[in-house]
């Protein structure tokens, strides 16, 4: 008999899924310090697992360390850095669709209906870091089917702060999640015949997102007003 074996969580593991939900959840909001000693106490560990923890959300992007000797904190929002992740966004998924266009096979179409309906329960359930995460999850697919290993790794480095400003976004606003019928014409035009037609799409959808995100911003006070 053949059993599959199952994932070895380890504390580091839960740490990280603590610290992530944390900052999703607005417990942590943007610009707050990580504080180990206290961040140690409430989760129950030792600060050896947590600092692995924090270093992994680092490499994420949820956090940012501006100096080696300098405190962690979550990584801040802020206009221009929205504007940079949505351009720079849309033209990598353009990108990873031009790749992938040709060679979309049925495993393909397959994992991005399943990822779609995970994404359509998660906002059903009204769990918004289910959400976020599931959202993520569905925009990953083109990537991982593009076969362009440069690509696949780059998005894998934006992936936190978009998960960043999205759940500053829902929090602020008492949303969970994006509206059910946001991914339909994506998801649509994806399993389509037509790459110019992905590619508008692409477009329209990504400048509705970053259009949301700095209408959030433009209401959010300064740094300088927020420390008052």
């Amino acid at each position: 008999m053949s059993v599959t074996a199952l994932p070895r969580i380890t504390l580091r593991d839960r740490a990280a899924e603590a610290l992530r939900e944390a900052v999703l959840t607005g417990q942590l909001p943007p610009g707050a310090p990580v504080v180990e000693v206290a961040l140690a106490r409430d989760l129950g560990i030792s600060r050896a697992p947590l600092r692995e923890a924090i270093r992994q959300l680092l490499e994420e992007g949820l956090l940012v360390q501006p100096r080696a000797w300098a405190g962690v904190t979550v990584a801040p929002v802020d206009a221009a850095m929205a504007t940079e992740l949505y351009t720079l966004r849309t033209a990598l998924e353009i990108f990873a669709f031009e790749q992938l266009w040709d060679s979309r096979d049925t495993r393909f179409r397959a994992e991005l209906r399943r990822r779609h309906m995970l994404l359509t329960e998660a906002i059903d359930a009204g769990d918004d870091p289910a959400t976020i995460v599931a959202e993520l999850a569905l925009h990953s697919v083109a990537y991982e089917h593009a076969g362009h290993g440069l690509l696949l790794s780059t998005w894998e480095g934006l992936k936190g702060r978009l998960q960043l400003y999205w759940a500053a976004h829902h929090v602020a606003h008492g949303r969970r999640g994006p509206r059910r019928d946001a991914h339909d014409d994506y998801v649509r035009r994806a399993l389509g015949r037509d790459l110019e037609a992905m590619r508008a799409e692409l477009r329209t959808h990504m400048r509705r997102g970053l259009e949301t995100v700095l209408r959030f911003l433009a209401t959010q006070p300064s740094p300088k007003e927020a420390s008052r």
